[in-house]
């Protein structure tokens, strides 16, 4: 099942760092947000990622064009004239990536609807490259499964408001709707899990993947809802930001399931 990430917005809340890269390359412990996003899945044994680039792109292409050579051990020979490269030892993970330039100001579901062709008629995953999670993914899956809805979101309970979802008794999402200050319901985290259905509710670059899709599934009964009470944390602002980066930094971190 592959892995689809939504890393093509400004990042306009953290600008201090977003002005220089794309916001999922902003860097936790050395290493961009969007890194530690894919080494969870990959824990979970998912290597195949669909990266949803836009503002910046080309440098999320740059970082996946050089990864290989900065996790290994190397000798260029230049002696006999020529430019012989010779790999000693390498530590790069098994991961198939796919970067695509889903364009400047496409909304999240025209990115979605864009890699369209990437996925073809299978389910697949999809979260944003923002926040980390200790949610585990084949749990997740295996609930998807089990249902045979059309999308499962993963929804978390934090003060901050962002997709308020009205959830019954058997985890059936009731009803969608953006965030208001008043609200202090469960939030979609992302960590989702779809079938490729999908795509027909997705009109096109306008679209925004929370508003009209995740609406229309909620009001047919096809959205469904995870709930995951451990940790998640999103990086919309440097305060998040240094969150993250003194969790790493004291061995806190918990969402790096993965070994060293």
């Amino acid at each position: 099942m592959k892995v689809v990430i939504l890393a093509g917005g400004y990042g306009t809340r953290i600008t201090e760092e977003s002005q220089f890269r794309p916001k999922p390359m902003i860097e936790i412990g050395g290493k961009p947000i969007l890194w530690h996003i894919m080494k969870e899945y990959s824990h979970y044994g998912f290597n195949e990622f669909v990266i949803c680039a836009g503002y910046k792109q080309h440098m999320i292409k740059q970082w996946f064009a050089d990864y290989f050579l900065r996790c290994s051990d190397v000798t260029f020979d230049y002696s006999e004239g020529n430019n012989n490269m010779i790999v000693h030892e390498t530590s790069i993970e098994p991961w198939k990536v796919t970067v695509c330039d889903t364009g400047y100001s496409t909304m999240t579901g025209g990115r979605v609807k864009r890699i369209e062709k990437y996925i073809g008629d299978e389910p697949f995953m999809l979260t944003y490259g923002d926040g980390v999670c200790d949610v585990d993914i084949n749990k997740l899956v295996e609930f998807h499964k089990s249902h045979g809805k059309i999308a499962t979101l993963t929804s978390v309970v934090i003060e901050q408001q962002k997709g308020i979802l009205d959830i019954a008794e058997n985890n059936s999402v009731r009803s969608f709707r953006e965030k208001s200050l008043s609200d202090g319901a469960m939030i979609n985290a992302g960590y989702m899990v779809l079938q490729p259905e999908i795509f027909k509710y997705i009109e096109g670059d306008d679209t925004v993947f929370e508003k009209e899709p995740l609406e229309a599934l909620a009001s047919q009964g096809q959205l469904m809802s995870y709930t995951h009470r451990g940790f998640w944390q999103c990086m919309d602002n440097a305060r998040e930001k240094d969150i993250l980066e003194k969790l790493w930094e004291n061995g806190k971190a918990l969402w790096k399931s993965w070994d060293d």
